[in-house]
């Protein structure tokens, strides 16, 4: 009986390190997922040559701070509510970051966060940055070094106009007043947190899905007057910090030059390497992409 009863214990004692052992592997696979690193698949040819399709790429979150979400209250449409761990650095020009669309729900008047939908692009623009696009090369003084991917951009300026699809050359929302396309554009000023800016009649047009992000608020001209929901405005505090993402497959990719600043929140962190690549016609690894530095 006392023999049965060791048993009885050992064979407890078994299970219940294999259960212990299961759920510490648990937390650490999402632990690390959450606070050091992911991984994403890229299906898209935006980032073209860096990235292609069939690449799965890795978020070192170690390098800007993992973001942590403060409740899940976003899931039923309430606003965004995050922290950030320290990282190791601030987020740099030509880094590839992930983050998420800013037009989550598709609805192209309205920055809505959606966990579940993020890109990939370059950063060209950090907060407190001017922009611009000058005959399809970016241009920002506040980078020393070629910004973005020089081939494409020269392709993409040689290319006439008359040859460019009219939906890729307009460059919106900010070509209402301004007239600016995706070869010719800017200077845009990039908002930083606590800049106050001056607003009127054509300028609005620049930042008004910025304010309307951060106040719920709609910034309209009304009879020659800008308001900001029912009140009459002439400048703005911004409450966040943004930043101007670009594809390196400038005659293809869906980016800022389209939809806007993106506010830090929406940061996933950036991408360090290519953990490995499919082929996704055959299906084969592609050796030569395996933990290829971005």
């Amino acid at each position: 009986m006392m023999l049965n009863k060791q048993k009885i214990a050992k064979a407890v004692n078994a299970v219940s390190v294999c259960v212990l052992a299961f759920f510490g592997l648990v937390l650490l696979y999402f632990g690390t997922r959450v606070f050091v690193c992911d991984k994403y698949p890229v299906s898209t040819t935006s980032m073209t040559p860096t990235i292609i399709p069939g690449d799965q790429i890795l978020v070192n979150k170690l390098v800007f701070g993992a973001r942590i979400y403060k409740n899940l209250k976003f899931l039923q449409g309430d606003s965004l509510e995050t922290f950030r761990i320290p990282g190791f650095r601030k987020i740099r020009h030509n880094d590839v970051v992930v983050f998420n669309f800013p037009f989550g729900n598709d609805d192209w008047q309205k920055i809505e966060f959606r966990i579940n939908r993020v890109f990939a692009k370059r950063c060209l623009g950090l907060p407190g940055d001017t922009l611009s696009v000058v005959n399809g090369f970016y241009r920002n003084p506040a980078c020393r070094d070629t910004l973005g991917y020089y081939d494409n951009e020269a392709a993409f300026s040689a290319t006439p106009d008359s040859l460019i699809d009219p939906v890729i050359l307009r460059s919106a929302p900010f070509d209402e007043k301004y007239g600016w396309t995706t070869k010719n554009f800017g200077p845009l000023y990039i908002p930083r947190k606590g800049d106050r800016i001056r607003l009127d009649a054509r300028n609005h047009v620049l930042y008004r899905l910025a304010v309307g992000y951060e106040t719920g608020k709609r910034l309209e001209v009304r009879d020659s007057v800008l308001y900001l929901g029912d009140f009459p405005v002439d400048e703005y505090a911004f409450t966040e910090n943004y930043y101007f993402m670009g594809g390196d497959n400038v005659a293809n990719s869906q980016d800022s030059r389209y939809f806007g600043f993106i506010p830090e929140k929406f940061i996933v962190g950036v991408a360090t390497r290519i953990a490995y690549s499919r082929d996704k016609a055959t299906g084969k690894l592609r050796w030569n992409r395996l933990m290829k530095a971005l």
